[in-house]
């Protein structure tokens, strides 16, 4: 993870023994690496308490390590229900969302599942053309109007042609929405709202993609979109540039959402399901 794992590494490394203030300035550190202040010192706190006899630095961070796997919930499934899913990614402009949509149906069509790409970014000129182009280059069907056009109805049109026969799975790529534009919030809702009146029986997931180098600002991206839609859990672009990583703690200990995946580059194969135990080792820097 870059630059803040180096200076957990070398805090660790430089402390001659364990002391109160070690257990402070490490709470501070955290702070820096995304953590919120709360969790940051909670942290602190139970770690201080658990090595009250410890002496030695390097099993202190190992105790660290092992609290925060557990205050993760355990590697959230992201194997598909049979009939029909819906995937519904959400978040900010330049997140990575068009890319995340494909790498996903590559993903999942290798695992013998008939995506369907649904171009419902239609206010970004080059969006419904990326998607095309990832939909010719994988083999995928992509349901698109013009630019400038209803989103909610791409996706009704997308719901139509998988109840066809088309597919059994879609990914819905949305217009990357400001969180702070309360209009567009609103748009996403009435997506929301086709999905529940014209595929009542599919099961669908909301996902949010979020940078993993922006820090706390993606928490703040997280609670708005949490509040207009209830989320399922996060996509984390980017990760492979991270130089910190507290974000994925405070999704889960504010908000209780899941980090579903990692994506670490721009291939279609540069997705994987977040894994608890490596994320925390890396982090601390436990190689």
């Amino acid at each position: 993870m870059g630059s803040f794992t180096d200076r957990l590494k070398s805090f660790f490394g430089i402390k001659k023994a364990v002391s109160p203030e070690l257990f402070d300035e490490l709470a501070d550190l955290l702070v820096e690496g995304d953590f919120g202040a709360a969790a940051a010192y909670k942290v602190s706190d139970t770690l201080r308490s658990k090595c009250k006899k410890e002496s030695d630095p390097d099993q202190v961070k190992q105790t660290l390590a092992q609290l925060l796997e557990e205050s993760l919930p355990d590697a959230s499934s992201v194997t598909l229900d049979s009939g029909l899913e819906i995937i519904l990614l959400l978040g900010v402009n330049g997140v990575g969302k068009t890319t995340t949509s494909a790498k996903l149906a590559s993903r999942y069509r290798s695992q013998g599942r008939k995506p369907i790409l649904a171009a419902a970014d239609t206010f970004r000129a080059a969006a419904v053309d990326q998607i095309k182009i990832h939909g010719e280059r994988l083999g995928i069907r992509v349901v698109a109007h013009k630019q400038g056009g209803d989103p909610a109805a791409i996706v009704f049109d997308a719901i139509a042609a998988a109840q066809s026969g088309g597919g059994d799975l879609i990914i819905a790529d949305t217009a990357g929405r400001m969180h702070t534009k309360n209009a567009l919030i609103e748009e996403l809702k009435k997506i929301d709202r086709i999905i529940a009146s014209k595929a009542a029986g599919a099961h669908t997931r909301r996902w949010l993609v979020l940078d993993a180098t922006t820090g706390r600002n993606a928490l703040a991206q997280a609670q708005t979109f949490h509040d207009a839609i209830a989320l399922d859990g996060v996509v984390l672009t980017k990760y492979d540039s991270s130089a910190r990583g507290g974000i994925v703690f405070s999704l889960h200990e504010e908000l209780k959402l899941p980090v579903l995946f990692i994506c670490t580059g721009e291939q279609y194969g540069d997705i994987a399901p977040f894994d608890p135990h490596r994320y925390v080792y890396e982090f601390v820097g436990i190689v």
